[in-house]
């Protein structure tokens, strides 16, 4: 734990924003910078532990690469310390799914800002040459209409697969790489990644913003799996009758089966997407009415 100390490396520990099951994240402030920053560090338990601190290096180097307003900054990645940490842009938020369940007013009112600005992040992602393999709304940091796209340790190389792994067998040694509620039909396999696998699970996400759940739900991990691999994506005019009909064929699209029949690329989602109506004439954004579910997993 990092709790009781005042400096970790050369910058002062102010409030601990977040713990997770490896890492810690802090506000912190370097002396005599006064811009606050936030820490990404491990915990103690897993401070030697060689895949956490090479997944703390990857996420550094993968978002020193990226420079846009949607997407957080990285400053630093420090392995020399006690406990390994990745110094970043400090941005006081929730992430997607927190103001989806807690503030979902505002998330409706901003609905469209919010999805075009998600998708302006990714799109840079990958124009950088990488699929971020782990889009969720947990993943985008939201305050009102402002966006930043957020932990890049599992992003790959767009095109670099790992070989075909069994049906559900995911590769590098059996473990899911990604969230259950969220992955694409190719990524499940284990086959070659390219941005359709992130133009998937963004579909999934914006269907989980209008209709206050993601688009498949299910008894069992493996069950949800083979849903994302076999069942048709659900319309979200059936959740949410304010959501216009070209929105709802989009969305349907970036969750295809097949990779080639969805969008070709965030850049072409964009372009798409601006020259919609996301709501039917008439209809305002209502707020989300439905908890999203739980059903996914890591």
């Amino acid at each position: 734990m990092v709790s009781g100390r005042d400096f970790l490396g050369p910058y002062r520990l102010i409030r601990l924003i977040r713990s997770g099951n490896t890492c810690q994240v802090w506000e912190a402030i370097r002396d005599p910078n006064p811009e606050r920053v936030a820490l990404k560090v491990l915990l103690i338990e897993h401070a030697k532990d060689k895949l956490e601190i090479e997944q703390l290096r990857h996420e550094a180097e993968v978002g020193r690469t990226l420079d846009h307003p949607s997407v957080i900054r990285i400053h630093e990645f420090n392995p020399k310390h006690e406990l390994p940490f990745v110094a970043m842009e400090l941005f006081n938020a929730r992430n997607l799914k927190q103001e989806m369940r807690e503030r979902p007013e505002s998330v409706a009112y901003h609905a469209t800002e919010i999805i075009r600005r998600c998708a302006q992040g990714l799109e840079h992602l990958h124009s950088k040459g990488w699929v971020h393999c782990d889009v969720k709304p947990d993943n985008f940091l939201v305050r009102g209409n402002e966006v930043r796209l957020i932990d890049f340790s599992i992003a790959e190389r767009a095109k670099r697969g790992g070989g075909l792994g069994s049906l559900l067998g995911f590769g590098r040694g059996g473990k899911v790489r990604g969230t259950r509620s969220y992955m694409s039909p190719e990524q499940i396999r284990g086959q070659t990644l390219t941005e359709a696998a992130d133009i998937y699970s963004f579909g999934c996400l914006v269907f989980e913003l209008f209709a206050g759940r993601p688009p498949f739900a299910a008894s069992s991990p493996n069950d949800l799996l083979n849903r994302h691999l076999r069942s048709p994506a659900p319309a979200a005019v059936v959740y949410n009758d304010r959501v216009s009909v070209e929105v709802n064929d989009l969305l349907l699209r970036m969750m295809a089966k097949a990779p080639e029949k969805r969008p070709e690329s965030m850049k072409s989602f964009l372009a798409e997407y601006d020259k919609l109506q996301v709501y039917r004439a008439g209809m305002r954004p209502a707020p989300l009415t439905e908890s999203s579910s739980d059903a996914e997993s890591k």
